[in-house]
């Protein structure tokens, strides 16, 4: 008796929260096997090859949910996987688009924050890390011990933020 995709999609979720992401991805791919188009078995694939650093593959994956509808987690996290990349420039392409549809996106504008500083935009970066902050609070501590802002933590603009 085959799985159906339900099922499958329960399993899959079971094991990413147990912490198997490889398990969880081969109960993605059969559901993929069925329905090539399933936009959430895209979504977690996706979102599984970039835990894996699989940027590549992730941003195949993101693709094929874009290719379908407009999905704003898609394009965020294809956003994420091109920083890793170091596309700094695509990724924050597609944070603009996110950033259209919802502007004060905290989690958007972290990232677009760090895609700016990464690509030698530190100025117009910690401004908008200021904002995120004013945004959520939460995102100060994230900041504080984020690896993307370790070439700016002495910065006193840096600082100021954080403190």
């Amino acid at each position: 008796m085959s799985e159906t995709i339900e099922s499958l999609i329960k399993s899959g979720q079971t094991l990413m929260n147990l912490g198997n992401p490889k398990d969880a991805l081969i109960i993605y791919d059969k559901i993929l096997a069925q329905d090539p188009k399933h936009i959430q078995a895209l979504l977690k694939k996706g979102h599984i090859l970039g835990q894996l650093a699989r940027y590549e593959q992730a941003i195949i994956a993101y693709d094929a949910v874009l290719s379908q509808e407009k999905n704003l987690l898609a394009l965020l996290n294809k956003g994420l996987a091109h920083h890793y990349l170091g596309q700094v420039d695509i990724a924050i392409g597609c944070y603009d688009k996110v950033l259209k549809e919802k502007p004060n996106n905290p989690t958007t504008l972290y990232n677009k924050a760090s895609s700016l500083i990464k690509s030698g935009k530190i100025q117009e970066g910690i401004k908008i890390l200021s904002n995120v902050i004013k945004l959520d609070f939460s995102f100060k501590e994230k900041a504080k011990f984020d690896i993307e802002f370790e070439g700016i933590r002495k910065l006193n603009e840096f600082k100021e933020i954080t403190v």
